[in-house]
């Protein structure tokens, strides 16, 4: 069975939506690397019967992305904060090599602070 990096991301996201037992083993298999069989004897449950709780779990972790869209939409702040850091660090940049705007240091700065406090609370 091919593990799908994603699984572990949406895990993240939505893991506490998921049974416990679910979120055990697909956090056993994602996270912690173990084989089905060494998930099977820990839990002492057949190994097709991890590779189904798996695939259910891995089946409900994308339908609740695909309807709720956290994960893709926290990728998209997480871009646009970079960017918008990008473009703050390119006006300091521009404005020291072309006479260096008090004011406008300072406001660069405030937006690159606050971008920064975004992504930390994100």
């Amino acid at each position: 069975m091919a593990k799908d990096l994603k699984i572990s991301y949406l895990l993240d996201f939505y893991g506490d939506m998921l049974t416990e037992k679910q979120r055990e083993v697909i956090d056993a298999y994602y996270n912690q690397d173990l084989s089905l069989a060494e998930i099977a004897g820990e839990w002492d449950i057949t190994r097709q019967g991890v590779r189904d709780a798996i695939k259910r779990a891995e089946q409900q972790l994308a339908e609740m992305e695909e309807r709720l869209g956290l994960a893709r939409r926290f990728q998209e702040i997480q871009g646009a904060l970079a960017a918008i850091c990008d473009c703050a660090l390119n006006i300091q940049e521009y404005n020291a090599q072309n006479g260096q705007v008090p004011e406008i240091d300072e406001n660069a700065a405030v937006i690159l602070e606050k971008a920064e406090e975004i992504a930390g609370e994100s």
